[in-house]
């Protein structure tokens, strides 16, 4: 009679983020991160200048990124927290997410170059210094503050881009795994020996019985 040995099957090993996959994440946060940065710092930068005729003067105006537009600058925040919820979701909602985090750099950067050719704010500054409902900023020129804002929301896109691409193989916050990519087991309570007195306190405190009964 013959001999059957009953051979093991191989451990199936844990699936492991693909390389592209983690470079992607550590890409999309620099970039969406840094994106948000230079769009906050760069709305609080001077947009315009021009000057306004008063007294047979002129007075020279200036308007900063936040009071041409506070567009671009909400939706850098609203990038952050959809880069953060990124990780906190799956499926369906990372998704959403990622979609949400691109259409906030698209939004910030179209809104951008629309203020760089923005005469409005200081028109409307003009008539409140001079009280006249007329006055219109006269010499108006513009800085690069806004193109800057605007490359920064670029950078906000691309981590979108790259969250819709490789977001799905992204880890997630939260997940309770060992470092095998099982789940863990349940944890074995602490043997309580009787005769050590600070066993029994402990074990009393985590509402265990120490005798066993």
């Amino acid at each position: 009679m013959g001999y059957v040995s009953a051979v093991p099957h191989p451990r199936t090993a844990p699936r492991s983020t693909p390389p592209s996959s983690r470079r992607s994440v550590a890409v999309a946060l620099l970039l969406g991160a840094l994106g948000a940065t230079v769009v906050l710092l760069a709305s609080g930068r001077t947009w315009a200048r021009g000057t306004a005729a008063i007294g047979g003067g002129t007075l020279p105006l200036t308007a900063d990124g936040q009071t041409v537009t506070g567009v671009p600058a909400a939706l850098a925040i609203v990038g952050l927290a959809a880069l953060v919820a990124v990780f906190a979701v799956r499926g369906a909602g990372r998704a959403l997410v990622s979609g949400l985090l691109a259409l906030s750099g698209a939004g910030a950067a179209l809104a951008a170059f629309l203020g760089a050719s923005d005469r409005s704010a200081l028109d409307h500054e003009a008539a409140r210094t001079t009280a006249d409902t007329a006055a219109t900023v006269a010499g108006l020129t513009h800085t690069a503050w806004p193109y800057v804002t605007a490359a920064g929301a670029v950078l906000i896109l691309l981590a979108g881009l790259l969250a819709l691409r490789y977001g799905r193989h992204w880890p997630a916050m939260g997940g309770r795994y060992e470092r095998d990519g099982g789940p863990r087991g349940p944890r074995k309570a602490p043997v309580v020996d009787p005769d050590r007195p600070e066993d029994l306190w402990k074990a009393l405190d985590r509402g265990e019985d120490p005798t066993g009964a």
